[in-house]
């Protein structure tokens, strides 16, 4: 059954790619005793993930900080080797941690993998935004085509964050 509100996140081994450098973590352990803003993008480096989607959450990281979140964390089905020059070439703020899921352990995981063969980009994780509390769901937004950003743009998460 895909990601919804309520679901516990499950607990995987990523790698994480922050101004610390890149490590392995287990996805139990990120989002435990903290409220995380989970975003899930197509790709690094695609046209809309990097041009539309991650700028305004590195623009915006100290306004979303401000609304009670203590991480950001940018998912893709990449590996962490593409992660990590994403991660430096975007000028990413310290609150945000890029996690590589390239063998889509995650994105299996909560049922949210993107068939992107037809495209020529392979297996990929759908483009969605998941306010995780305590390592529960309490907000989801999936945008319908994951192509365009509609609804999981930062101000639709910062509107989503007053509604609290």
């Amino acid at each position: 059954m895909p990601l919804s509100v309520g679901q516990s996140m499950p607990n995987v081994t990523l790698n994480a790619v922050s101004h610390d450098g890149d490590e392995a973590i287990e996805t139990g352990d990120l989002f435990a005793g903290k409220k995380v803003l989970l975003l899930a993008m197509v790709g690094a480096f695609t046209g809309t993930c990097n041009n539309d989607h991650l700028p305004g959450y590195i623009e915006r990281a100290v306004e979303l900080k401000a609304k009670g979140v203590d991480l950001i964390a940018v998912l893709t089905a990449n590996d962490v080797h593409v992660m990590k020059v994403w991660h430096q070439q975007s000028g990413s703020p310290k609150d945000i941690v890029f996690l590589a899921d390239g063998s889509l352990a995650f994105t299996k995981a909560v049922d949210m993998v993107l068939d992107g063969t037809a495209f020529g980009i392979g297996m990929r994780t759908k483009r969605y935004a998941a306010l995780v509390e305590n390592g529960a769901v309490t907000k989801l937004i999936v945008e319908e085509n994951p192509g365009v950003v509609a609804t999981t743009d930062v101000s639709s998460m910062l509107a989503m964050l007053d509604e609290q």
